[in-house]
């Protein structure tokens, strides 16, 4: 009974101090739905909402026969283009030859925009959350007096990074080109692989104090309209203060967010993101960062490199499977050790055996401690590597590796193979990058499990690994697709990559309403 009080008084306060919050934020709400037709009003209500900082620039502009008409300009110095502002819309408006010559003509916002100033995307807008979040995304405001009625102009020019190469996904051969902080560019990236009629970008805003646009990226005739209704439907469920990466995003509309494994894709690719929008995905692009987000996302997928499809298959199928047995030794070597050489020692050839308990004569403390603190070591100075500039980094993680493995094997602290083990651990966690957060945290769970239950307790926690990975689901499609269900079709291109003459088919599991990619029948040949 009395958990149940505690239970409502909770949800009581957390609804008063959400109240609360919308009334302390109630001075724009509290403003004008509508603009008056007077200039100095909207200016005025312009600055009780957004106020009068340094970089918000006020611009009176007189204009037309003997200066007769008056506009008022408001944008964002450093968001806004001052030479778009000054060559596009504040020359023509002062120097329009045409209202200098025909004073007949009694200038409205129609005329403005048609006639007068060059910007390319102008519009219309009355309402004043409409020109608040117009000020705010980086448009010039056009405000005349008079009128009730503002322009949106689009000058929004800020500083951004250039189109480089991702740090995250090199690659020998194939695009170099990655995507950047900015929207509209990624977009554009995007637009250049899918020059088709049907590829689709719908956008909102996130964010409560951010306003942080999202853009939804799509082949209309191609992606299941069910999978783009439950994209939305999670997206616009988000009520957040602030999406200032694509994390936030990622982590409130996953299937399952307490498991180990990713059910959201990422990538910095525009060539990769544009492969799994013409398989019957959906990418989902946030203003702001770099990685753009791919649903449904399936557990193969961590395995699969954008190279594996610029290459011929007999090679991308050796990687693949390499990357394959990189993710188990990362994942179970450490155990298997700890549980061999602690409980299953008749499982070791005689003179393995007497090898490896020569080098760990002496130390004192039990392999499963050793395993756990070597592993916690590695993850230190990969931690500090990655935080550290790059040229400082990179000597640190030698350098560290190199002198404190010797020195605690000279010490007697830990066994000469054990650290053979963790190092070798930690070079596969290496190939398989999109599982390196999975792995790292498992590792640990079935060490301990060995150390306490030998092999019976490193084969029960690989088995609950398996049941939840069987049990996940990315958008209602099984995480194992297409290996758990079985898709012949799939299995194409999952552990092996067969010729892309015998990739026909788009995988079933993803249900795109056009299964077909390809003709059958296109296998090359030499001529007859």
């Amino acid at each position: 009974m009395l958990g149940w009080y505690f239970k409502k008084l909770r949800i009581r306060r957390e609804l008063n101090s959400q109240k609360s919050e919308k009334e302390g934020q109630g001075n724009p709400q509290l403003q004008p739905a509508h603009l008056f037709p007077s200039l100095s009003k909207n200016l005025q209500l312009m600055r009780n909402i957004v106020g009068t900082s340094p970089d918000i620039i006020y611009r009176l502009v007189a204009f037309g026969p003997d200066n007769r008409y008056k506009a008022a300009l408001i944008f964002l110095d450093g968001i806004a283009t001052n030479t778009t502002i000054h060559d596009d819309i504040i020359k023509p408006l002062t120097m329009g030859s045409q209202l200098h010559q025909r004073e007949e003509i009694v200038p409205d916002l129609d005329y403005i925009s048609q006639v007068l100033i060059a910007v390319g995307n102008v519009k219309k807008i009355s309402r004043t959350s409409e020109v608040v979040d117009s000020f705010l995304s980086g448009s010039t405001i056009l405000f005349l007096d008079g009128t009730a009625e503002a322009l949106a102009l689009d000058t929004r020019g800020w500083a951004s990074r250039g189109i480089v190469e991702p740090q995250t996904e090199m690659v020998v051969r194939g695009p170099r080109e990655g995507f950047t902080e900015t929207l509209r560019d990624n977009i554009a990236l995007l637009r250049r692989k899918i020059q088709y009629p049907g590829f689709t970008v719908e956008s909102m805003v996130i964010g409560r104090k951010t306003h942080t646009q999202v853009a939804i990226a799509y082949i209309k005739g191609l992606t299941n309209p069910e999978l783009i209704k439950e994209l939305k439907h999670r997206l616009q469920r988000i009520d957040i203060d602030a999406v200032l990466e694509s994390g936030y995003i990622e982590q409130l509309i996953e299937d399952s967010p307490l498991s180990f494994f990713p059910t959201v894709g990422n990538s910095e690719k525009p060539d990769k993101i544009a492969g799994k929008i013409l398989e019957g995905r959906a990418a989902v692009l946030i203003d702001g960062t770099p990685f753009v987000l791919t649903v449904p996302y399936l557990f193969i997928e961590g395995f699969m490199s954008a190279e594996d499809y610029y290459v011929r298959p007999f090679y991308a199928n050796l990687l693949r499977l390499l990357r394959f047995v990189a993710f188990l030794v990362s994942l179970v070597l450490p155990a298997a050790y700890v549980a061999v050489s602690t409980f299953h020692q008749e499982l070791l050839p005689t003179n393995l055996l007497i090898t490896m308990a020569s080098a760990s004569a002496g130390t004192p403390f039990p392999a499963v401690l050793e395993a756990l603190g070597m592993s916690l070591v590695f993850e230190i100075l990969r931690e500090g590597s990655l935080h550290l500039p790059r040229q400082v980094g990179s000597a640190v993680t030698i350098v560290g590796a190199l002198v404190l493995g010797d020195a605690v094997i000279s010490a007697g602290i830990v066994g000469a193979p054990m650290v053979i083990v963790i190092a070798t651990t930690a070079l596969a966690s290496f190939l398989v990058v999109p599982y390196i957060p999975s792995t790292t945290v498992l590792r640990f769970i079935l060490i301990i499990m060995a150390g306490f239950l030998g092999g019976f307790g490193l084969v029960l926690g690989l088995l609950a690994i398996l049941v939840h990975l069987c049990a996940l689901r990315s958008f209602g499609v099984p995480y194992l697709s297409p290996i758990a269900p079985l898709d012949p079709e799939g299995m194409k291109d999952s552990l092996v990559r067969l010729p892309w003459w015998k990739l026909s088919r788009r995988p079933r599991s993803i249900n795109p309403l056009d299964q077909q990619r390809q003709v059958a029948g296109t296998k090359p040949g030499a001529p007859k």
